[in-house]
This record gives C-alpha cells, sequence and structure tokens, in this order.
C-alpha cells in the first residue's frame, strides 16, 4: 500500500504546510488587531507627528539624487568591508588562488571608487 502515492504527492503536501505555516500567522494576527485594536480615526490621530511639532508645508519636497548615490556607494564599501574580514583573519593559511581572488576582488572595488570619484558623487555641491 505504501507504493501507491503519486511521485509528487509530497510536493502537494509541502505547499500546503508552507501555505499553512506562512498564512496561519497573518490570518492570526489580523483577528487579533481586529478584535484588540479597534480603529480610532480622529484629526489628531491621523495629523502627521514629527517631533512634537506640527507639520508646515507640503510633505513632497526635491531631494538631490546625489545623496542617494553617496548612500549607495558608502553601502557598497561597508559591505565590502566586511567580507573583507574573514580574509584578513585566516590570511596566512589560505593558498595563492584565494589570495589572486581576492586581490582581484580589491581591485574590482577600487576600480569602482575611481568610477564614483571620476563621476562625481563624493561632491556635495
Amino acid at each position: 500500500m505504501t507504493g501507491d502515492y503519486h511521485p509528487y504527492a509530497f510536493l502537494l503536501v509541502f505547499v500546503g504546510v508552507i501555505l499553512v505555516f506562512s498564512l496561519a500567522p497573518l490570518f492570526l494576527s489580523y483577528l487579533w488587531a481586529e478584535k484588540y485594536s479597534p480603529q480610532k480615526p480622529g484629526p489628531i490621530k491621523n495629523s502627521t507627528y514629527e517631533c512634537g511639532l506640527q507639520a508646515k508645508g507640503d510633505s513632497w519636497i526635491q531631494f538631490k539624487s546625489g545623496y542617494y548615490l553617496y548612500g549607495i556607494v558608502f553601502l557598497v564599501f561597508d559591505v565590502e568591508t566586511i567580507f573583507l574580514f574573514p580574509f584578513a583573519v585566516s590570511f596566512l593559511e589560505l593558498p595563492v588562488g584565494a589570495v589572486i581572488a581576492m586581490l582581484v576582488f580589491v581591485l574590482l572595488l577600487l576600480e569602482g571608487l575611481v568610477w564614483a570619484w571620476r563621476k562625481g558623487v563624493f561632491k556635495w555641491t
């Protein structure tokens, strides 16, 4: 009787378990929110809160995209230092191929830094 199952039946069971484990907490939290946190809208509750001060003017402001580029470049180089840390810790035990691969990695990072510098990403004006 054990050999009568469809060969892909476990996939159906697996998808069912995935759906139950992912949707059940969402549904339970929705029910909890409906019961224990009823909506009480009002002008004070719906107003924008910024450090205890009343909001003034329009919330849509022009923002220089250079700030985003500066942030992205910082994030890239910050994350890459995290990748370099394990290499630096085990530098003496690594084979020559790993050292060459890390050298290529650092040279690509340097190329990205030079590109960003020449593009003017680091200028604040």
